[in-house]
């Protein structure tokens, strides 16, 4: 198999260009922050950069002035960054509020059919009710996981791994092994059935991590490693020329989208050697969406379970995004990381 080739030191230049460029942005206590402020949070565990610690410490300490806000599902994605700076700090108050969140999770949170979390954005239960998103798998699943692995929280880890099967059993496509963006439980369909890039890469990259935190001799453990397997065997096989993904991985028609492919990547880089070939093309493809100020570029917005195929192609890729700041420099790190372990 083909050694990954890049050079480390361009790798590092783009996550400083990256960082600086998220650090000029603005965010609220939601999900866009959350998914940004965790790529800084890998970029400063990647390089031990302290600058990176600071700026997002800097953001939290601002924000918790007035306390946590009102909570959703999305927001939740916050949590990841209070579990980075409670372990760079030990200060307390971030592992409390960490807490806060992951009791709002387990206890409050609304859910359908045994305890999969619906979809919430906002604080607002009634827009997509009784709805799983696979985006829930990074926001809340995750979380859960980490908290619950860091505490030795039996309680938390275990409503993580519900998610996870959960948005499996929902989600995961039987013939194709594709994730499907949303699952209605109420009308008992996928709504548009849309095989969405970047929800395949929250699949991919949580389960991808979960096998990190999950023992081996859990029975979970090879529930969500089969999921993962079946699911990247499928994904390498629609790997543009490019070494990105189209925003409908199934639709060569529909534009290439770099945050998907970017945590589509990432999850690739977890397996070994085995995926080098695809993964150094994606070096190459998502290292070009780097704009000179550290923007990446050809991110898709905000993105609901739209209507159908069309809804998803016209969604708009021309601004930058915190999620696409935020998974660009978790696959970026990665490589870092694995490069120091060879």
């Amino acid at each position: 198999m083909a050694q990954l080739i890049f050079d480390e030191e361009k790798v590092k230049e783009a996550i400083e260009l990256v960082v600086d460029r998220t650090s000029k942005m603005d965010f609220s206590w939601d999900w866009p922050g959350g998914v940004a402020f965790y790529g800084v949070a890998e970029a400063y565990e990647a390089t031990g950069e302290k600058r990176y610690l600071q700026f997002i410490k800097d953001w939290v300490d601002e924000e918790l002035e007035d306390g946590l806000p009102k909570l959703t599902v999305n927001a939740s994605s916050i949590g990841h960054t209070l579990i980075t700076l409670y372990k760079a700090t030990d200060e307390e108050k971030y592992l409390e509020y960490a807490i806060q969140m992951a009791d709002f999770l387990l206890n409050d949170a609304e859910r359908f059919a045994d305890g999969v979390l619906q979809h919430t954005v906002n604080g607002d239960k009634s827009v997509f009710p009784e709805q799983a998103w696979v985006d829930t798998m990074f926001m809340a699943g995750y979380f859960l996981l980490r908290i619950g692995n860091m505490l030795d929280r039996k309680d938390y880890f275990d409503f993580g791994l519900k998610q996870y099967h959960g948005h499996e059993q929902f989600l995961q496509d039987d013939l194709t092994n594709l994730y499907y963006h949303g699952w209605d439980n109420i009308t008992q369909n996928h709504m548009s059935g849309i095989f969405w890039a970047r929800g395949n890469s929250w699949a991919a990259y949580t389960m991808a991590k979960a096998l990190e935190l999950v023992r081996v001799q859990h029975p979970s453990f090879m529930i969500i490693q089969g999921s993962l397997r079946d699911q990247l065997s499928a994904l390498v096989r629609l790997q543009d020329d490019s070494g990105l993904w189209h925003t409908i991985v199934t639709d060569s028609e529909s534009y290439l989208e770099t945050s998907g492919s970017a945590g589509i990547a990432a999850a690739l880089l977890t397996r070994g050697k085995l995926y080098n070939k695809y993964v150094q093309k994606s070096v190459e493809g998502i290292m070009k969406q780097v704009k000179a100020d550290g923007s990446i570029m050809n991110v898709s917005a905000g993105t609901a379970v739209m209507d159908d195929a069309e809804g998803y192609k016209g969604v708009p890729y021309k601004r930058v995004q915190g999620w696409g700041q935020g998974l660009v420099l978790a696959f970026l790190s990665s490589l870092l990381k694995i490069h120091s372990k060879h």
